[in-house]
């Protein structure tokens, strides 16, 4: 009788270790096409190991959600897209930083540094990855950060998690992160009206 229930644990255990591999795979791909590389938010703080003084995050949602939700310790505030305050339907209404290139050249040097690009889950930080390009960063110093902050939405409807973000993302993988604000770290009031 132990030995089968040996048998038993030794395979449950199997099954959930693959299946969390399964999870991972599923987790960590691009969202959409851009330019730049791609990155997991644990190769990220790695990067930024490496070479703090060169390696940036930058979270490229809302002020609102940087404040309100949470961000990696450390992550520099620019958003890709300001929130309006209008809600119309399942979201709320957003315009995009004009801005954005210009925000990144006045506080990065394209020569020098590279660009680790966070949103919410991953769709964002593709766009931003784009920008940054334009903007004149080289696309091996630009990078998206795959799950972003939150991770991906979990789609099994028979799970208890059906529906939330728990799967992949900077903070379902643990790493360090924080609501307090930086001040020299957090974007200028949003200029949408």
């Amino acid at each position: 009788m132990k030995n089968v229930k040996k048998t038993l644990v030794l395979s449950l255990a199997l099954v959930f270790i693959l299946s969390g591999f399964a999870f991972a795979g599923f987790a960590y791909k691009a969202k959409k096409a851009h330019v730049g590389g791609d990155v997991t938010p644990s190769q990220a703080i790695e990067l930024m190991q490496k070479d703090p003084g060169h390696t940036f995050l930058i979270d490229v949602r809302t002020r609102a959600e940087h404040q309100l939700i949470g961000h990696p310790k450390g992550a520099c505030n620019i958003p890709l897209k300001f929130w309006t305050g209008k809600f119309g339907g399942k979201k709320y209404g957003t315009v995009v930083n004009p801005n954005f290139g210009k925000d990144l050249l006045s506080r990065f040097n394209p020569k020098t540094d590279t660009l680790l690009f966070m949103c919410r889950s991953g769709s964002r930080s593709c766009a931003a990855s784009n920008e940054a390009v334009k903007a004149g960063f080289p696309e091996n110093k630009v990078f998206n950060v795959m799950g972003g902050f939150e991770g991906g939405k979990v789609k099994c409807k028979a799970s208890a998690s059906a529906g939330q973000r728990k799967i992949g993302g900077w903070r379902n993988e643990g790493l360090p992160w924080t609501y307090h604000i930086d001040k020299t770290l957090i974007y200028k009031p949003d200029l949408a009206k």
